[in-house]
């Protein structure tokens, strides 16, 4: 993937993950396009930077998606590259009978969205030069967290979403996987300043550096991530879902 010149769609871009590398692609030199529910949110993320533009995206809906994408493409029909990054983290108490509303409503964002939305898009991206997916996952995508089996079960499908997309798209479109660890957002209460947890710059600088290797890597992996990503090979998979399983029930989650 180029470092500049693209004009770049991020989902999920009025905070977190989203907003830290929309700032940081657009002042590498791209134009960015920053989509959610929230005007306010999108509008204070874009606030100062000339080169970053909002539109409002419902991804939950799916004649939203349709409607989100004539719109982006009337008003920006130079972009290159998409990044799925929109998505809810719900705690879950699946060992028991459950409204599964947080269940459907995480399915929807985190699964169907991505997919509507690159669906929408891929005809588009395929006649674009430089053009490239990026679809973030998730370390539990790889170690679920047994507090939040819907979400995890969402990045390992949309991790292997994304081993097909690269291989359909190969010679198109680039697709690439971006999966962090646990990182300082607002994803979860609480989580912006838990400990364990990566601090947000320092993960979009670590993440911007990965980036910009040549070629840029089909799976872009911070340091704190490699041990999710390998651990079933390693045989530590079991280790890490206790793990993971015991700090959360320490929450109270």
């Amino acid at each position: 993937m180029k470092q500049s010149g693209n004009t770049i769609l991020i989902t999920g871009g009025g905070s977190g993950i989203g907003e830290a590398l929309a700032h940081r692609w657009h002042d590498a030199g791209n134009t960015v396009i920053i989509a959610g529910r929230r005007q306010e949110a999108l509008d204070a993320a874009a606030a100062g930077r000339d080169n970053i533009h909002t539109l409002t995206l419902d991804v939950e809906s799916a004649a939203g998606v349709v409607d989100f994408a004539q719109r982006l493409l009337a008003a920006h029909p130079a972009v290159n590259v998409l990044v799925n990054n929109a998505g809810i983290m719900r705690y879950e108490k699946a060992g028991e009978a459950r409204d599964l509303a947080d269940a459907e409503a995480t399915i929807e964002t985190n699964l169907l969205g991505p997919i509507r939305l690159t669906d929408a898009l891929v005809d588009h991206l395929s006649g674009q030069a430089d053009a490239a997916i990026i679809n973030v996952t998730s370390g539990l995508a790889f170690v679920p967290l047994a507090a939040t089996p819907t979400y995890s079960a969402t990045k390992a499908a949309i991790h292997s979403y994304t081993v097909s997309l690269r291989k359909v798209l190969e010679g198109e479109v680039e697709v690439i996987e971006l999966a962090p660890p646990g990182v300082q957002t607002s994803l979860t209460p609480g989580q912006e300043n838990r400990d364990g947890y990566q601090p947000l710059d320092e993960f979009a600088d670590e993440v911007m550096a990965l980036f910009a290797q040549e070629p840029t890597p089909s799976e872009i992996l911070v340091e704190r991530v490699r041990a999710f990503r390998h651990a079933e090979k390693d045989g530590t998979l079991d280790k890490f879902v206790d793990q993971l399983y015991d700090m959360a029930k320490a929450r109270g989650a």
